[in-house]
């Protein structure tokens, strides 16, 4: 006897209730209340760490993935592979597995936990994506969400990569010249002048 299994895409919207499992350590799955009732979905390996620091109950979450659905058992599993949290902007920020995008390319990275969140951490983004947008590189820098950095008193932080370069207490007004400042290269020449000393 053959058991049939149906493997498809899937997509969800709706409100992060809680994770499942162990939340110290990598938690398997999460809750989503969705308009058609709960939902109980698998993390994928790469999602777990970065999802665990990001998520606050009450976040509204697109999650795509895969689904199996068994014909046997009437069985569905879900196992999500990028979840977007949706904010009540228009900046979405999106986690999903390191592998799905080139290591080459240049990102920045925003702290997206409480702290720097109440400090302007979506201010910081938008300001991110107007300042990336203005030099035409928004198809070039990719802007991510991210966990706890750990310097939660001296928020928003913010990391360019790929050197890696740490800034806390980031003001929106600054954001223009730490981009021009690091993604220099990728300006025209006359674009790329430093402008970081004292201002007269």
């Amino acid at each position: 006897m053959i058991t049939e299994e149906k493997v498809s895409e899937f997509s969800l919207e709706g409100r992060f209730i809680s994770f499942v499992g162990d939340v110290e350590e990598k938690p398997k799955r999460l809750r989503l209340a969705t308009s058609e009732g709960e939902r109980y979905i698998k993390l994928s390996k790469e999602l777990r760490g970065s999802l665990r620091d990001a998520l606050q109950p009450g976040d509204w979450l697109k999650i795509s993935g895969e689904q199996k659905y068994k014909y046997k058992t009437g069985e569905l599993k879900l196992k999500a592979k990028q979840v977007t949290i949706k904010a009540p902007s228009t900046q979405e920020n999106v986690f999903q597995p390191p592998v799905a995008a080139p290591r080459t390319k240049a990102c920045v990275m925003v702290c997206q936990k409480s702290s720097c969140r109440k400090r302007g951490a979506g201010d910081v983004c938008q300001a991110v994506t107007a300042s990336l947008r203005e030099r035409g590189l928004d198809d070039q820098v990719a802007i991510k969400g991210t966990g706890c950095m750990k310097q939660c008193k001296t928020g928003p932080c913010v990391v360019f990569m790929p050197d890696k370069s740490r800034y806390t207490g980031v003001a929106p007004k600054e954001v223009s010249k730490l981009v021009e400042k690091h993604f220099a290269a990728k300006l025209k020449p006359e674009e790329s002048k430093p402008e970081l000393s004292g201002v007269t």
